[in-house]
């Protein structure tokens, strides 16, 4: 991660003037640190909420046939990450978005799809669990880096 990057990940934390006036507009939520969920989730999770550079990530998932016609049995499941951590400008950009896997097949996943899942929530469980060493450009030092989904 660049060192500009590094420096947003606490964005969430910082307390700045406007702050609030991003996290909320006309009265509605628009980006997820300032949500309910979030608090409850800080709440819920003490150990994992004062170390600002965990990192909450939400999954996307969108099915598709890259064939474009549906007489052709094939389905095509790409897997995003999103980065929760970072500003409402930069959290939705396509460079702070992650293929994370892709499930490919000759139909949709449909009932399966938690199987084909599997090695993505075995990393997630590492993740929240042990979590992994990580070095923090902005600050220049080693960090245990833990992650969770939102």
């Amino acid at each position: 991660m660049s060192k500009k990057t590094a420096g947003h990940i606490t964005w969430h934390l910082k307390g700045c003037e406007d702050a609030d006036e991003v996290i909320h507009l006309a009265g509605e939520v628009i980006h997820l640190a300032g949500s309910e969920a979030w608090k409850h989730f800080d709440e819920t999770h003490p150990t994992f909420a004062e170390e600002p550079r965990n990192v909450r990530l939400g999954l996307c998932a969108d099915g598709f046939n890259p064939f474009g016609c549906f007489a052709t049995p094939y389905s095509c499941w790409p897997i995003f990450l999103t980065v929760y951590n970072l500003p409402p400008e930069l959290c939705m950009k396509s460079e702070h978005i992650f293929l994370a896997m892709t499930i490919v097949g000759p139909k949709n996943p449909g009932k399966n799809v938690d199987v084909m899942l599997r090695p993505l929530i075995d990393e997630f469980k590492e993740l929240w669990t042990n979590g992994v060493e990580t070095y923090d450009s902005f600050r220049q030092q080693n960090f245990i880096m833990k992650a969770t989904l939102l």
